[in-house]
């Protein structure tokens, strides 16, 4: 079984302040370096710094060897001993970190040391270079947007600028910000049809193409989309498919993104619906429990998965911007569910064909509605 060493460090100019991590990977037995992470996280705290940099090192070392066995050096003692087991971890902003880092691998693969900061003077480098590096990035996009006046659907290394009780402290790290894109239009959108997961996967119209390409531009010119994910079915992956393709990234099909079923009722217009099963869409728009006719998906089924999915990708792209390419229900359920708002707000939610909105998840399990269908880009 092979074993590495991580050395890991993160720091804070400010506390909180600008911040960065960095991370070293190293064969045990012989010494050789095997990766290198860094990162400029933003405004937070040197523990959440540091807590970074350990997950960046347990990722990088699981992505080399899953079953290797781990030591991790770190100089933040109260890093190691939370992690060891021997404190407690009380601030709401590191446990969901620990949390994390203690899922990457096996507990009993792992084993923690504290060691002076003399001894980690490369993680520490790298922790500056990022720091050095970020603050110098920002400094550049703030004069070109203070020249230019562009503005962007949300950058990751920025909290929210309200000073309100209910905002994110500053030292909960850059948030996982979802970027949610209704697909483009289909054959059955404009004569508003039911059109979920259980009915005809129609593709894209040749308008629903052109708002595709729109919308790629549109984040092309932004440049802060870093992944692509898309619900399977037809019209969803063909429009993610063009918007990556501008990018340049590759797409990911997410499952949980899926649009609801609805069952007996798919392909047909509400009116229709309405005159065919009156009994069963009164009941359907009365109790989020209710499913539509014929079995399909009741909407507190799919809050359960929408839900499980957002925890699940927040998990993993913690600190990035991702562009989530769904579907009617499933963009008005995120925005539900960060709002805290009852079932019934579904139904007072307008979304358009290609429209844009954006959540921001933040490492305290808080969020923030950053942006609500946005068709500008289509004008």
């Amino acid at each position: 079984m092979r074993e590495f060493i991580i050395e890991a460090d993160g720091g804070s100019r400010g506390n909180p302040g600008p911040a960065g991590y960095g991370a070293v990977v190293t064969d045990a037995a012989t010494g050789e370096i095997l990766a290198e992470e860094a990162e400029y996280l933003g405004v937070v705290t040197n523990n959440v710094a540091e807590y970074r940099g350990l997950l960046a090192g347990l990722r990088a070392a699981h992505a080399l060897d899953p079953t290797a066995t781990v030591h991790v050096r770190m100089d933040s003692k109260l890093v190691v001993e939370q992690m060891s087991g021997r404190w407690k971890i009380k601030h709401p902003a590191m446990k969901p970190l620990a949390t994390q880092a203690r899922s990457v691998f096996p507990p009993d693969q792992v084993t923690y040391e504290w060691i002076p900061r003399e001894q980690n003077k490369h993680a520490d480098r790298l922790a500056n270079e990022a720091m050095d590096a970020g603050s110098a990035a920002k400094s550049l996009d703030e004069q070109q947007l203070s020249s230019s006046g562009r503005e962007t659907v949300a950058a990751t290394t920025e909290q929210p600028q309200s000073t309100q009780g209910w905002s994110s402290a500053p030292d909960l790290g850059a948030p996982a910000t979802f970027v949610l894109l209704r697909h483009g239009e289909t054959p059955l959108t404009p004569q508003k049809r039911f059109s979920g997961s259980g009915g005809t996967n129609p593709s894209l119209s040749d308008a629903g193409r052109e708002q595709a390409r729109r919308v790629a531009e549109a984040l092309a010119k932004r440049g802060t989309i870093q992944t692509v994910l898309a619900s399977p079915l037809a019209r969803t992956r063909e429009t993610a498919g063009v918007v990556a393709a501008r990018l340049g990234l590759e797409v990911t099909i997410e499952d949980g993104l899926r649009e609801t079923d609805f069952g007996a009722w798919e392909g047909l217009t509400f009116g229709e619906v309405r005159d065919r099963y009156p009994d069963d869409l009164n009941a359907w728009l009365a109790d989020p429990e209710a499913h539509p006719t014929g079995g399909g998906e009741s909407f507190a089924e799919t809050a359960t998965r929408i839900a499980a999915t957002r925890d699940k990708l927040v998990a993993a792209y913690a600190g990035r911007t991702v562009l989530l390419v769904t579907h009617v229900t499933p963009i008005k359920t995120f925005v539900r569910l960060a709002l805290g708002a009852p079932p019934e707000s579904l139904f007072r939610m307008e979304l358009s064909a290609a429209a844009l909105s954006a959540v921001a998840y933040y490492a305290d399990g808080n969020a923030s509605v950053r942006l609500f269908n946005d068709t500008s880009h289509l004008r």
